[in-house]
């Protein structure tokens, strides 16, 4: 059985990569900081998938936590599923919010370079060892931080951070591929997720007026859901993606198009 790791797992997109992979026979475990709730139901929807998940606490803009981390995971994998290796990392954990370029402050640049670059960086390195050779890596960028994504004013310190996620993808494709270890990027467009909202509490229910708005600027006529892109994730990482190493795929339904 093949075993992944899916950081961000307690809503969202990492949510449904987590039952999306359980779908397809593989074990899960599955990260969160601050919802234990949520996390317990993306273990619960594993479950009704027929598959095994297991919940791990992480706070991602921390790195004095992930050698600990790394053990947990080493038990987890030896008591669960009897393997000292895992297959698949998402790196899906992040925040969103805004801030016009004038009014970032360096407290809330340093926090999206801790959580959304900072992390996923050192994490991957920690991880690194017991992740099987032939492995696959999905790091979950961002479509403003594409040279066509449409540019919004507020998102340059979120942008920049996933655009250095973007370069990390290509560049980790190129070192980790003698272990035939393939490494990708997925670049949501506007999906509904809790990312979306400042609070991250309720996403775009929040501000129900936008979301005609935003499916009428996507060229299939809707907004994201976090299925469409778990999908995306979930085929990247499988053998059925064998040759795609390397690349930004942007899953946007065409938005801006």
């Amino acid at each position: 059985m093949r075993v992944g790791i899916v950081l961000g797992g307690s809503s969202g997109i990492g949510q449904a990569t987590a039952v999306e992979l359980a779908r397809r026979g593989a074990g899960v475990i599955v990260t969160y900081r601050g919802n234990p709730a949520g996390v317990r139901d993306t273990v619960d929807l594993v479950e009704k998938e027929g598959g095994t998940a297991v919940a791990l606490r992480l706070d991602i803009g921390r790195t004095e936590g992930f050698a600990g981390f790394r053990d947990e995971i080493a038990a987890t994998l030896r008591d669960t599923w009897q393997r000292d290796t895992f297959d698949y990392l998402v790196n899906n954990a992040g925040f969103g919010g805004s801030a016009l370029f004038p009014d970032t402050t360096e407290e809330l640049f340093d926090r999206f370079f801790d959580v959304l670059l900072k992390g996923p960086y050192f994490l991957t390195q920690t991880l690194l060892p017991l992740l099987a050779d032939g492995g696959a890596i999905v790091n979950v960028s961002s479509s403003s931080s594409l040279p066509t994504g449409r540019v919004d004013a507020g998102y340059s310190a979120y942008a920049t951070m996933k655009g250095g996620l973007n370069t990390l993808t290509r560049f980790l494709a190129k070192e980790l591929a003698p272990r035939g270890i393939r490494v990708n990027a997925v670049s949501p467009g506007p999906t509904r997720t809790r990312l979306a909202d400042p609070s991250g509490v309720v996403g775009f229910e929040a501000y129900p007026e936008v979301i005609p708005m935003l499916a009428a600027q996507t060229a299939l006529g809707r907004l994201g859901e976090p299925d469409d892109v778990g999908a995306a994730i979930a085929s990247l990482l499988s053998d059925e993606s064998r040759w795609i190493t390397a690349q930004n795929v942007e899953v946007s339904g065409g938005f801006d198009l």
